[in-house]
């Protein structure tokens, strides 16, 4: 069965690219509404915006969407992964700003809240993505590559010359609440001359020590370091679960990345969609249901309801 949260639950922060403070509250959704967000400082144009692959217009440094009006939210994949990993499939986030708040630069925020707040099951049966052939897409050495698989499955590999990073390879599946044992506390992470870089442009100016991780080489910057040792790849995993709950549905199938990053993915997507033969519909069995991302991991505290 489809779920939204039990009750609307409200974040305030910074965005991490913006500096500007902002207000979320992320509310119930009806069975079939997806995840959509709104501005709701926004007035005389449309301010809802659906978290579909198709209203990416960029995601470079981070995902964006926008709908026809130009309207935009941006940063949006830690919160699209922390509602992923908690099994909410319907939810209606109003925003008073154009970047998500970034928080302590990971999901598990996002995810505390959602739990405590809890699941309400809705009436109509989950719809799946099944991915029925290998479909790539590539950008020099950067892979991305959705190929068949029972369930959902990400297998990231990043290779950097810092030796605070270096090189790191994780693969998961993503069910029995993998997400949240390994992956959600990861932080998003940068090189401090990229910081420098990115601040002089305007960028990054939400960014702190304390909801980062930054890099020099060998060191990491950040008050009491890493919170794993492969950080930055179980990061570049959340950042993809992320990325991916813009299909609109749970991803049946196996996704690789190789030095990826939000570009490429929504390119993924947009690969994916484009061949019809590469993937179906598919409702799920409970079995197949117990086996997605968020299954299990919140408490159910409301009955079934329209």
């Amino acid at each position: 069965m489809q779920t939204t949260l039990a009750r609307s639950v409200r974040f305030s922060g910074v965005g991490l690219h913006s500096g500007a403070a902002v207000e979320m509250c992320v509310h119930p959704a009806p069975a079939g509404s997806g995840v959509v967000f709104r501005r709701t400082d926004v007035t005389g144009v449309n301010p809802r915006i659906p978290a579909l692959w198709s209203n990416v217009p960029s995601a470079q440094l981070c995902t964006k969407i926008e709908n026809a009006d130009g309207v935009q939210v941006s940063t949006i994949e830690h919160v699209m992964a922390a509602l992923v990993g908690s099994g909410v499939h319907n939810a209606l986030v109003e925003i008073d700003g154009a970047e998500v708040p970034i928080l302590d630069g990971s999901a598990a925020p996002f995810v505390a809240a959602f739990c405590a707040a809890g699941l309400r099951q809705l009436s109509g049966a989950v719809r799946a993505i099944r991915v029925l052939k290998s479909v790539e897409v590539r950008e020099g050495a950067a892979v991305a590559r959705l190929e068949p698989a029972a369930a959902l499955e990400i297998d990231f590999h990043i290779d950097f010359s810092d030796a605070a990073i270096g090189v790191q390879r994780k693969r998961l599946k993503m069910s029995n609440g993998a997400f949240v044992r390994e992956l959600m506390d990861s932080r998003t992470f940068c090189r401090r001359a990229d910081v420098d870089m990115m601040q002089a442009n305007g960028l990054a100016l939400g960014g702190t020590y304390e909801n980062a991780v930054v890099i020099e080489g060998d060191k990491v910057l950040s008050p009491g370091g890493l919170r794993h040792v492969d950080e930055a790849v179980r990061h570049k995993m959340l950042d993809a679960l992320g990325d991916l709950a813009l299909a609109g549905a749970p991803i049946l199938g196996r996704y690789t990345g190789t030095r990826s990053g939000h570009a490429l993915t929504n390119k993924l997507l947009r690969a994916l969609f484009a061949d019809p033969t590469a993937w179906t519909w598919e409702e799920c069995s409970d079995a197949q249901a117990y086996s997605l991302p968020g299954a299990g991991v919140c408490p159910a505290k409301a009955l079934v309801s329209a």
